[in-house]
């Protein structure tokens, strides 16, 4: 494996880093304070063209593939997480149009998603989570046309995106066979946003509700087939995992960064903490575990542009990257002390948002699963 980047890359990396530390890192205490979203951060991503990474050329990408992605999200992630969490949902709306689509979408859509277009992925349901399957939203075909109708609920940029995919049944009696996936615009008839849920963390991240009152779907915003629905959310869910790992990455990042910086300007018993061993094992244990979960994102995101199988390494990364961003944070709270617990410092932000991770694009518990059948079926 090789994750050197081209020169090319690399000033893109440089271009990065200094908007993330200029522009968007000052915002992100306001961000989760306020509660806003952060569509100017966006904006600015969108104008270095970086909406376009993955996309192929012909659709006005950059088609840089899954790992530039990965490098170029973890400096996003590690500055503002809100940002970094927005910028990764509109992975789950590129990918499966880039995989599933025909010529027209991707013509259509791609080109969009490439330039300012935000997206977003709806599945989940009030009964639909971790089981996929189970979804109630039913879409009925007549004359013509797909009539949508269910809620959608915990939709990362709901409300925001101006594309969505978006999960439903067209033949119920065939459970999770029966489940097609629909290109749905924000301004189609019968859909509306619903509720705003108010979360622990990331407060200026949109996760909303999807109303659809018999929304109204033009027959060729099908993707792919009917029927097809649960394997295109099975395999935007597996490539989205190294763009949830990479989320809690640069969570994890920043909580090393913020303890550092302030364990060498702390003084206790006459000299900085950064002194004291109990410190520096807590330092050394998370930026060791901070390499371990970036090596495991990075080869599942150079697998998946080889075009090899990146499924188990995606859930492992994703899996110990969001633990290790609970670890990071709970550590940097630690080393903060009484401070940390304050809201006058990032770390107790940190700590909040970190929570998420564990619970995304499928639960801690659903990627040990899916780890699991893959060991099972190696060792055969």
């Amino acid at each position: 494996m090789n994750f050197e980047l081209s020169e090319e890359q690399k000033l893109m990396l440089e271009e990065v880093k200094r908007v993330c530390k200029e522009v968007i890192e000052p915002q992100s205490e306001k961000v989760e304070k306020e509660g806003f979203f952060p569509r100017k951060n966006l904006e600015i991503l969108a104008d270095m063209d970086l909406f376009g990474l993955i996309i192929p050329e012909e659709y006005g990408g950059l088609g840089m593939g899954f790992l530039t992605w990965a490098i170029i999200a973890e400096e996003i992630s590690r500055a503002c997480a809100t940002t970094g969490l927005s910028f990764g949902a509109n992975l789950l709306c590129v990918y499966p149009l880039m995989t599933f689509g025909n010529e027209e979408q991707k013509k259509k859509y791609l080109t969009q998603l490439a330039k300012k277009a935000i997206g977003a992925f709806a599945l989940t349901e009030p009964e639909a989570g971790s089981d996929a399957g189970n979804v109630k939203t039913r879409a009925i075909k007549k004359n013509g046309k797909y009539y949508l109708t269910g809620r959608k609920i915990f939709i990362t940029n709901g409300g925001e995106a101006d594309i969505y995919i978006i999960i439903a049944s067209t033949d119920p009696d065939r459970g999770p066979r029966g489940l097609s996936a629909f290109i749905v615009e924000k301004d189609y008839p019968g859909f509306s946003i619903g509720q705003h849920f108010d979360k622990m963390g990331f407060k200026g991240l949109p996760n909303a509700e999807l109303v659809l009152d018999n929304c109204e779907v033009p027959e060729e915003n099908l993707l792919a087939k009917e029927g097809r629905g649960f394997k295109i959310a099975m395999d935007t869910f597996a490539a989205g995992r190294i763009g949830v790992g990479i989320g809690a990455l640069g969570v994890a990042e920043r909580a090393l960064e913020e303890a550092v910086r302030y364990s060498k300007e702390r003084v206790q018993f006459g000299r900085p903490i950064s002194s004291f061993q109990a410190i520096q094992h807590m330092l050394a244990e998370v930026a060791t575990e901070i390499e371990a979960a970036r090596l495991l994102l990075y080869k599942a995101a150079w697998l998946k542009d080889q075009g090899l199988p990146f499924e188990k390494f995606a859930s492992m990364g994703k899996y110990y990257a969001s633990e290790v961003a609970m670890k990071a944070t709970v550590k940097a709270v630690q080393i903060f002390g009484g401070y940390g617990y304050t809201t006058d410092y990032p770390v107790e932000r940190l700590l909040r948002q970190a929570k998420l991770f564990e619970i995304i694009e499928g639960t801690t518990e659903i990627q040990k699963n899916i780890i699991a059948s893959r060991i099972l079926k190696e060792y055969r």
